[in-house]
């Protein structure tokens, strides 16, 4: 099976020194791990100015596109990252970590077209409340929004948002608990779960092992695998 970590940091982390400062060392990791490609988001991009981490992807987008693929962070706003030119792919938000409003105008506006364009949001739990999230998916229903960082803590309030919103989407980066990816897998079907690491800031290797030993058919753990990462990234149709 394929498998691509929708969730991963390149660069440097401000209290750690880790493999994956750079392109080179993190590809070894994804290679250690068997880990075919990841999405990555540059780290200067989430804990200094976006503009500059996403101007860092692109020397890797020239030289190495294939196993790491840049998602870039945007801000709405007229201090933010300008308008959204893009079309399909991935992009992160970090309201929590750049101090902005989820709900605001100026993010309803970009939301608006990320969902025009068919673009998915990388979103993480841990910088937005159940309110905003629920909000953001019932003025724009067809915004494709994968949740991040979510855990058994917080079990209940995704599973009223996920039931509310088609498009809500979870990675494996923090569903650590007793077949709790199965689980979301059995309610919403395996398309709405993909596997994501959240590395280095969280840990790799045991999401990377639950993938392999998942209770579930081969055909779903592929779609959790890589499958579903490709379908929204625009390189795979619809199973």
């Amino acid at each position: 099976m394929t498998v691509v970590d929708i969730n991963r940091l390149l660069g440097p982390l401000p209290y750690d020194e880790v493999a994956s400062r750079d392109p080179a060392g993190l590809v070894g990791e994804l290679d250690r791990l068997r880990i075919d490609s990841a999405c990555v988001v540059h780290t200067h991009a989430v804990y200094g100015d976006p503009r500059d981490g996403n101007e860092s992807l692109t020397a890797v987008e020239e030289t190495d596109g294939v196993r790491l693929r840049p998602v870039p962070v945007l801000i709405p706003g007229p201090l933010g990252t300008a308008e959204w030119q893009g079309s399909g792919g991935l992009v992160r938000l970090c309201p929590g970590e750049h101090r902005w409003s989820l709900t605001g105008g100026y993010a309803l506006a970009l939301a608006a077209a990320l969902a025009r364009t068919r673009t998915t949001v990388l979103l993480g739990w841990e910088t937005v409340t159940a309110a905003e999230i629920d909000q953001l998916a019932s003025a724009l229903p067809t915004l494709r929004i994968i949740l991040t960082g979510t855990g058994y803590r917080s079990l209940r309030e995704i599973a009223e948002l996920m039931d509310r919103h088609a498009e809500l989407y979870v990675d494996t980066s923090t569903l650590a608990g007793h077949l709790q990816v199965e689980w979301f897998a059995g309610r919403y079907g395996a398309r709405r779960v993909l596997f994501g690491t959240g590395a280095p800031v969280t840990d790799d290797a045991g999401p990377r092992y639950q993938l392999d030993t998942l209770a579930l058919p081969d055909s779903e753990t592929a779609l959790i695998a890589g499958g579903n990462a490709l379908r929204l990234l625009g390189e795979a149709e619809d199973p």
